[in-house]
């Protein structure tokens, strides 16, 4: 290919974030083409990204993989300058954040043909995207190496002009399992879990026939349940209620091992679960400390039915209570997250700011788990917090000062410093911020997070593989565009405006949590 030095060779850096990768500290892989780069990028990301930008940071003189970035690709292309300049800032910001500004990014564009459309055409319609994107990033000094649109099965380059090496009608993609990063990845124990897509599908809601039957059911439980917690009067006995039934759908998720395939997984769960008790689970998880004592529910033997559970309730929340699945989503991202399953905790958090994005508890969940950070400090509140409701109040913390630091000290003293699980997401009624996620995840700050889109944001440390320097020619910088900076949740983002919010009536209610 024009302008690229073939003897610089990409390689994958033992310190790698994913523990799969930590696994096998001395693996090295090389790519030495743009058609591996296109193989990697499901293994990089746990996923096939189907309509998605994908940014890929490099740093260092052999160009180690860094942080990434996905998001969907606007429909509406007059969105793509600012969609590009927040993404290029995003990504920036972060490298930056976490102490270790890129050197350069590779670009990714994957789309699937629209009907009639072949992948040539996506390619060329999608090339003013790509040419903003390589703007952006030159405006912050920050070359693109190399830019690929993936659709149809084969890949293009937007860098390189020598139909040779480049040709117009692209080039195949390799044959699933064929390539290095396939066997470097079956090696190390890494699976790609399908196209984001299918991914997305589990937590979509039913439709037809029994989409109406659930609909019906959640109309007639919020009839009986919105008065109950309107009227503020038995609300620990509600929350009770919906512990219990949640509890005993997870026993009855145990007895039922998950299947092999994820659609006849997710169809046998949704057999196994009423429409009834899925419509009083769903509207009992609105309350903030009810869902709070849910999320007590992340490891075990049991974690794997529980995450069946969020996931089978996020389906049932049909128009119009679509927003309520914000709870269920929220949870499924949680338990996915603290299993170490980041691939799925980051499709869950993202569906659930889908539902809500101004839900408060997916906000600085899906930061946290974007940022790489560890969730045992959270894990640890809940624990605490469970067990301080197992004991005695006057034997909780051994002195009562009235004061709840909400936080972990780190030392062991003999007394367990008290954090209330409530406080995940204090602060929704008017205060700032929130009390545990705020002191657990001192990094989780939303500041550079464009409002209202799903995306993700993997860690910024050196990923396993990075393309070396020179291993593809750095595209075309071009002067930063006013404007671009992120906007805060809930605002007008690059991917269309806030959605005007149903208000709470018959049909239930909810608060931003």
């Amino acid at each position: 290919m024009t302008q690229r030095d073939e003897s610089a060779r990409p390689s994958v850096s033992p310190a790698a974030p994913s523990p799969a990768w930590d696994a096998r500290p001395e693996t090295q892989i090389t790519l030495r083409s743009p058609g591996e780069l296109a193989d990697a990028l499901p293994y990089l990301m746990g996923f096939h990204p189907t309509d998605s930008v994908v940014l890929l940071a490099l740093h260092g003189e052999r160009g180690r993989f860094g942080g990434r970035l996905r998001l969907g690709i606007p429909r509406n292309s007059e969105e793509w300058p600012e969609v590009s300049d927040q993404l290029a800032e995003t990504l920036v910001a972060g490298c930056v954040k976490r102490g270790a500004r890129p050197d350069g990014i590779v670009l990714f564009l994957c789309q699937d043909p629209r009907t009639g459309e072949s992948g040539h055409e996506v390619m060329e319609r999608l090339r003013p995207l790509a040419q903003s994107l390589r703007l952006a990033c030159g405006g912050l000094d920050v070359p693109v190496y190399e830019a690929l649109c993936l659709s149809d099965g084969r890949f293009w380059s937007y860098c390189c002009p020598d139909e040779r090496c480049c040709p117009a009608e692209g080039t195949l993609l390799a044959l699933p399992g064929t390539s290095v990063m396939a066997a470097a990845a079956a090696y190390a124990g890494i699976q790609v879990r399908g196209t984001l897509r299918e991914m997305e599908a589990r937590y979509a809601p039913l439709e037809g026939d029994r989409g109406r039957e659930q609909e019906s059911a959640l109309d007639a439980a919020a009839a009986d349940l919105v008065p109950r917690i309107l009227s503020g009067t038995g609300g620990e006995m509600l929350r009770r209620e919906t512990l219990d039934l949640a509890d005993l759908i997870v026993e009855r998720f145990r007895a039922a091992p998950p299947l092999a395939a994820p659609p006849e997984a997710d169809a046998r769960d949704d057999g196994l679960l009423a429409c009834d008790e899925a419509a009083a689970i769903i509207l009992g998880l609105q309350d903030r400390v009810t869902r709070d004592r849910a999320a007590e529910w992340m490891e075990g033997p049991r974690a794997a039915a529980v995450l069946r559970l969020w996931r089978a309730l996020a389906r049932r929340c049909v128009p119009p209570y679509t927003e309520h699945a914000a709870a269920p989503l929220t949870l499924a991202g949680w338990v996915a997250w603290s299993m170490g399953d980041h691939p799925d905790a980051r499709v869950a958090l993202s569906q659930a700011l889908t539902a809500d994005p101004e839900y408060l508890f997916a906000q600085l969940l899906h930061r946290a788990c974007n940022d790489g950070m560890d969730p045992e400090p959270l894990r640890r509140c809940l624990r605490g917090e469970r067990r301080g409701r197992a004991e005695p109040p006057a034997a909780a913390t051994g002195t009562d000062t009235g004061t709840d630091t909400g936080t972990d000290t780190g030392t062991d003293t003999g007394t367990e410093t008290r954090t209330d699980a409530a406080a995940i997401t204090r602060g929704t009624e008017g205060a700032d911020e929130p009390g545990v996620v705020r002191d657990t995840i001192r990094d989780g700050d939303l500041d550079g997070v464009p409002g209202g889109i799903p995306q993700e944001v993997g860690p910024v440390g050196p990923d396993p593989v990075v393309p070396a320097a020179g291993a593809a020619s750095p595209g075309p910088g071009g002067p930063a565009r006013p404007g671009g900076p992120s906007a805060p949740a809930g605002v007008k983002g690059p991917a269309g405006k806030a959605r005007t919010r149903r208000r709470a009536g018959q049909r239930g209610v909810r608060g931003r949590q």
